[in-house]
């Protein structure tokens, strides 16, 4: 079942220096259950086209749906969560309060509130902070619960713009590792955007490799390693031939004109 599907998509941003073209040219379908990772160069569009999906920028060309509707008409469905590459907590509300937000806005009852948060911070491995304020986690803690709140009322599609980017290699090792837990748990529909090659093929089902702006989609992997995957996998054959290509990929985008 295709959840998200771009046909000719282009997104061209007027600007005083004259357009900006972000995106040009995007085909991509992403099945419900798929990990599917964005990689390429700074400025390539990749958060762009998450933000597109997301009804938070709009396509000037072509056509983008979610579900089958219009992304619009899928963001007043609730359909996603949304991750941002800052974990964005409200400080002056403790860690239960900030996943919490969104239940309160959307209206759902304070009992159900409790439960939802209750069932999501256990999700990500933070059961017992959630009278914690965001100052007192480390920033590891603090992007997990900024999954936590996306994941709080319970979308179907999971969209997270690069958020472990800021974290060091150890901590995002493991939040890697957690991620992957987490899709498996729930079954969710994840675009991920990431600068890092071990770390779209690590988690990814597909990748999509993109070119510098205009962005391009330029290869689309589709994996061949299995969804049970310890971290010494990166260590195999296979990894590393899937590595090599993204590589090539990438390195490949820079022909096109811009």
């Amino acid at each position: 079942m295709t959840v998200i599907e771009a046909r000719n998509v282009g997104l061209t941003f007027a600007t005083n220096d004259g357009p900006v073209h972000a995106l040009k040219d995007v085909n991509l379908s992403i099945g419900k259950g798929e990990f599917v990772s964005f990689i390429g160069p700074s400025g390539c569009g990749k958060t762009t086209f998450l933000r597109a999906i997301a009804a938070l920028e709009h396509p000037t060309e072509g056509t983008l749906t979610v579900n089958g509707m219009s992304a619009d008409a899928a963001r007043q469905a609730r359909a996603y969560g949304y991750v941002f590459q800052a974990a964005g907590l409200y400080p002056w509300r403790t860690i239960a309060g900030n996943v919490q937000l969104p239940l309160e806005i959307m209206g759902f009852s304070k009992a159900e509130q409790a439960e939802r948060v209750e069932r999501v911070l256990a999700l990500v491995d933070l059961e017992g902070f959630g009278k914690k304020f965001p100052w007192q986690l480390s920033g590891g803690m603090q992007q997990r619960a900024s999954i936590a709140r996306a994941l709080a009322f319970d979308a179907d599609i999971l969209l997270m713009d690069e958020p472990f980017g800021a974290l060091d290699e150890i901590v995002r090792d493991r939040l890697n590792e957690e991620l992957l837990a987490l899709w498996a748990r729930t079954g969710k529909t994840i675009g991920f955007v990431t600068h890092s090659i071990p770390e779209a093929v690590y988690l990814s089902t597909k990748i999509v490799v993109m070119s510098p702006r205009p962005g391009r989609i330029t290869d689309v992997i589709d994996s061949p390693l299995p969804r049970e995957r310890p971290l010494e996998i990166r260590d195999t054959p296979e990894f590393i031939a899937i590595a090599h290509r993204v590589r090539e990929g990438l390195r490949a985008g820079h022909g096109y004109e811009v």
